[in-house]
């Protein structure tokens, strides 16, 4: 992460995930995540989430993480996730795939409920993906509502060594929203 004082890395202690198996969708947000408005796409516009996601008071990402991550997309590595409404860019995430992990970077939202359409998404295509592990770094209030829990440094380290031994895969583009709600547990189709 970019801060003041230049470059940094974090590990943090106890360690932020979504197990993917217990991935959930509060009561609240299931509505609004049916609106057929809502058009999610892959990849499709990868540089225009990072700079989304840089517009904040207080960023980590600065001109060197944000061309580091292009280049990663660039590669193959990096994904986003885009939410779009009305031919706008309405919320989304971005991450990176090592193996059969993902590790979430960053989300935002000019719409509500965007980033949380995005991230249902992305969670349905990594499971369908025979993805093993998402991190979140840290859990958030927002991510917890999600399912996102804190595990020990040593028992995330476990996972992330079989996570990034296996191989597993990302689709060409988004599924549909049915197929969404049933691959995630506990959403009612």
């Amino acid at each position: 992460m970019a801060d003041a004082g230049g470059m940094r890395l974090f590990s943090p202690d106890p360690r932020g995930i979504i197990p993917l198996g217990d991935f959930h969708i509060p009561r609240g947000t299931k509505k609004p995540l049916r609106d057929p408005e809502w058009e999610v796409r892959l990849d499709s516009a990868f540089p225009d989430v990072m700079l989304a996601c840089a517009e904040r008071e207080d960023t980590w990402i600065d001109e060197t993480i944000f061309h580091s991550y292009v280049a990663l997309h660039k590669a193959g590595h990096a994904h986003s996730v885009e939410v779009w409404r009305q031919g706008g860019l309405a919320g989304g995430l971005y991450g990176v795939r090592i193996g059969a992990a993902f590790f979430g970077e960053s989300m935002f939202h000019r719409v509500a409920h965007a980033s949380k359409v995005a991230l249902c998404h992305l969670v349905a295509m990594l499971q369908s993906g025979g993805f093993r592990l998402l991190d979140t770094q840290w859990v958030t209030p927002h991510l917890a509502g999600f399912g996102a829990v804190e595990i020990p440094r040593a028992v995330y380290l476990r996972m992330l060594a079989q996570a990034v031994a296996e191989e597993a895969s990302l689709p060409d583009k988004p599924m549909a929203w049915l197929e969404v709600e049933r691959r995630i547990k506990n959403c009612p189709s």
